[in-house]
């Protein structure tokens, strides 16, 4: 699994001009499955990311994580994380996961958020999405989990 994180000051998704999903402060979140993912990948990448420190504390370090912050999660499938971009100029879509499998696996992920005490909103699975954000900092970070061999 991959996850790409964005501190942001507020964000919000809309499907058909409704908003569906939309946060505060906190971390939005773009997440891709790859084939060979499980539960223990949603669980350990949620740890990952509800308690990566990205966030400053008292005195501008980045030691703080969304859960110490008090700040909300945005979760938003994104399979286009999970192509692989190695070689030539198209981007091969083989790397991801089936979506009815994914569907599913994002589920997870964003339960497992919810029971390390995240406040969580979502996207919409497989629709066209207008995603709108105000990044803070800029601070942008990929975090992968892959499946164990």
């Amino acid at each position: 699994m991959k996850a790409l994180l964005q501190r942001v000051d507020w964000a919000r998704v809309r499907v058909d001009g409704a908003v569906v999903g939309q946060i505060g402060a906190g971390l939005l979140v773009f997440a891709a499955c790859c084939k060979g993912d499980g539960r223990r990948q949603a669980e350990t990448l949620a740890a990952r990311v509800a308690r990566y420190r990205m966030f400053p504390d008292a005195a501008g370090k980045t030691n703080r994580s969304v859960l110490d912050t008090g700040g909300a999660l945005l979760v938003v499938s994104q399979f286009t994380l999970a192509a692989d971009t190695a070689r030539g100029l198209r981007p091969s879509f083989d790397p991801a996961m089936a979506p009815a499998e994914a569907e599913a696996l994002l589920s997870d992920f964003s339960a497992a958020l919810r029971r390390l005490g995240a406040h969580v909103e979502e996207g919409r699975f497989g629709a066209e999405m207008l995603v709108e954000l105000q990044n803070h900092g800029p601070a942008t970070y990929l975090l992968e989990c892959v499946p164990a061999l």
